[in-house]
């Protein structure tokens, strides 16, 4: 069996093929391309490997993020409940973003549906599911020859309270379907949640995402059917499991995380093979830095998220993401003071050094005038570094800030990219209750090991795990996800009020939907996994805490123990005996289980490895003699000391004064402070 992992990142598209046969995994990148589609087929063609013999193909994209945070969507409705058109722009009080708290400027995104487009009809119900005032399909038909008139692309239907029933919603959606050649999509479908204003959200960014999504997953499809690909082609969603195109081209919302999760999941892979249980992802590629932290190889999953300031109630795996990349550029502002990102100079035209014609100074840049990366070895195989242009770049800037030495003003670009992603890191960890030093950082991605022991050290962490082939781990991540659907029904009740054996009604009738689903899609009962989870809070308060509970679910003082259990976990505190507990929503995850790949144990490798190389690199304000290692010469149990520079396709890792390296039996290499 031949599968394929494919990660479109905003500079490179990676690729990771496991043959099932013989084990081996074979890696490739190419550069990403405006059309991802072109991107995905050049990474296949690259791999001399006849697409019908391909299996499966799995891979992450950014088109949904792309659209939103271009505003390059398609034109949206939404049909709503007489008297709520506005929720989408009254929204809340709180700021999503916490650098904006205190501005006095701010102001709020502009809706993705302006005002005119916001039609309302006669209907109404109550928030137990009863119809108090029967929908009008007369004026429902009218209301559809206003959007044909108005030439939108998509609909987004949101009643009130039509989490508690769903029928009004479903037929008002099958209407407008009829009446409209567009996109209808309708909120009991995406987030079937109380809260007007995060499931009005969410729905409308699945309407204005969707379409977009669908023609280019059609189109790449389309590619790959050209090409005789035979396998089928899924795509990765932001919860960590994979999707089937059809559940991608209804559901785009889930794909808003669809490429930085699939390093996560790579991280839980290797982290079990490896014994890491408790670890910190941190994956640095071109454009961006993304953190995610894994507490007992569970990753955190949040349904209380936000793109571009909008919220987005669908399940995601908790990831915190920096303008910090290789391609950031370094500017100063107004008062002269110098910055790092979060612009980008992308893929094309890339950093300086690239020779694309980019001519601003780049964290890549400021590396290789630190002697870090080395000319002689080219990105990915793919771009010859040119350190004369890297020069100039960084001249310029050092022009504007009275002449500053180019080895001194790179080594604090590349301190001021390092320190905002600590600034993410400690989002996900110290804010949340947990000492990163607790935990092994797991670095990854193309620029994520030539940083990670720097980052480590600003958060006194004293251990880092570089895996191999770090820069197409991502899309390794792909190839170990599970296909996975998340179904949820809202229930409002003091625990007390609940009916004995509720509960176990409530997560059967999930059940019995979860199992269709997956019998659909190929997956007999063997390959079924269900895993419950409950939304519950103390009574009076407005957020939940999501709580694991095993089958059958317990109820009682049991459910109550698993509760304070999870409370205290957060906030370091669970609630008096006498405070009472209150259900909210019950949460099911759906697992179809797949073939995985398996790590190869490496040869061993007696005592010290030796350089291929000497080169000069820059540390702490001094040049240093370090050794140069290829990467795929060290076996297992080989060690190396500080300053050393460990090249590999894809990825440079860099080892500063005052680190050692081991390497494990998988081939991760092991970094400790000394």
């Amino acid at each position: 069996m031949l599968i394929a992992g494919i990660d479109v990142g905003g500079t490179f598209t990676d690729l990771v093929l496991f043959d099932s046969r013989t084990g081996q995994l074979i890696v490739t990148k190419t550069p990403s391309t405006p059309n991802q589609a072109d991107g995905v087929l050049d990474a296949v063609n690259r791999l001399n490997v006849a697409t019908a013999q391909l299996d499966r193909i799995v891979h992450g994209t950014t088109v949904a993020t792309n659209a939103i945070v271009q505003r390059r969507g398609v034109k949206v409705a939404l049909v709503t409940t007489r008297g709520f058109r506005d929720v989408i722009e009254i929204g809340q009080t709180r700021r999503r973003v916490p650098d904006t708290m205190f501005q006095s400027t701010f102001r709020r995104p502009e809706p993705l549906v302006p005002r005119p487009l916001r039609l309302e009809v006669q209907e109404r119900m109550r928030h137990t599911g009863e119809v108090l005032t029967a929908l009008d399909c007369d004026e429902l038909e009218r209301l559809a020859e206003t959007l044909r008139a108005a030439e939108v692309e998509a609909v987004a239907v949101c009643f009130l309270h039509s989490y508690a029933n769903d029928e009004t919603e479903r037929h008002a959606s099958e209407v407008l379907s009829r009446h409209l050649d567009v996109f209808v999509t309708h909120s009991a479908e995406v987030v079937p949640e109380h809260r007007e204003f995060e499931r009005f959200s969410t729905t409308v960014i699945n309407a204005y995402v969707s379409p977009v999504l669908a023609r280019y997953l059609d189109r790449l499809a389309d590619r790959l059917q050209g090409a005789d690909c035979g396998g089928p082609l899924y795509t990765m969603s932001s919860s960590g499991g994979a999707m089937s195109v059809m559940q991608a081209r209804r559901l785009g919302v889930k794909t808003i995380l669809s490429g930085p999760v699939g390093g996560v999941q790579a991280t839980v892979f290797v982290g079990a093979a490896a014994g890491y249980r408790d670890v910190i992802s941190c994956d640095m590629g071109g454009t961006s830095t993304d953190v995610s932290l894994v507490r007992d190889l569970n990753p955190s999953l949040s349904s209380d998220n936000a793109v571009e300031s909008f919220p987005v109630r669908t399940p995601q795996i908790d990831i915190n993401s920096v303008g910090a990349g290789g391609g950031s550029i370094a500017w100063l502002d107004v008062s002269g003071e110098l910055k790092v990102g979060p612009t980008s100079a992308g893929a094309f035209p890339g950093p300086a050094c690239y020779d694309r014609g980019g001519i601003e100074p780049t964290v890549t840049d400021a590396n290789l005038v630190l002697g870090r990366l080395s000319p002689e070895h080219s990105l990915a195989g793919l771009v010859a570094l040119r350190p004369d242009l890297a020069e100039q770049a960084l001249a310029q800037l050092a022009g504007q800030m009275g002449g500053i030495a180019l080895p001194h003003l790179a080594e604090g670009i590349v301190r001021l990219a390092v320190a905002r992603m600590a600034t993410a890191t400690r989002e996900i960890s110290v804010r949340r209750g947990y000492d990163p030093r607790d935990f092994t950082l797991v670095a990854f991605g193309g620029a994520g090991p030539m940083h990670a022991c720097g980052l480590a050290a600003e958060l006194g962490i004293a251990r880092v795990l570089v895996p191999l082939s770090p820069g197409n781990f991502s899309a390794l991540g792909l190839l170990t996800s599970d296909v996975r659907h998340d179904f949820v029904k809202t229930r409002i009740a003091l625990a007390r009020d609940l009916a004995i054996g509720e509960l176990e009604r409530l997560f059967e009738g999930l059940e019995d939907e979860a199992r269709r689903q997956l019998t659909a899609e190929g997956f007999n009962d063997d390959r079924v996994r269900l895993q419950r989870s409950l939304d519950m809070r103390y009574s009076g308060q407005a957020w939940e805490v999501n709580v694991a509970v095993p089958t059958p679910t317990s109820e009682g003082s049991v459910l109550r123990q698993l509760f304070d259990t999870a409370y205290a976990a957060i906030y370091g505190h669970h609630g008096a005996a006498s405070e009472e507990t209150q259900l909210v929503r019950v949460r099911l995850s759906a697992f179809g289980v797949i073939d995985k790949p398996t790590l190869t144990v490496i040869s061993e490798q007696a005592g010290g490895a030796e350089p291929v190389a000497m080169q000069r690199v820059y540390f702490d304000d001094a040049w240093h003699s370090s050794g140069v290692y290829d990467r795929a010469s060290l076996g297992c149990g080989a060690t190396l000391s500080g300053p050393a520079i460990v090249q590999e396709f894809g990825a440079t890792t860099v080892v500063p004064p005052g680190w050692c390296g081991t390497v494990d039996r998988f081939g991760n290499l092991c970094l400790v402070a000394r």
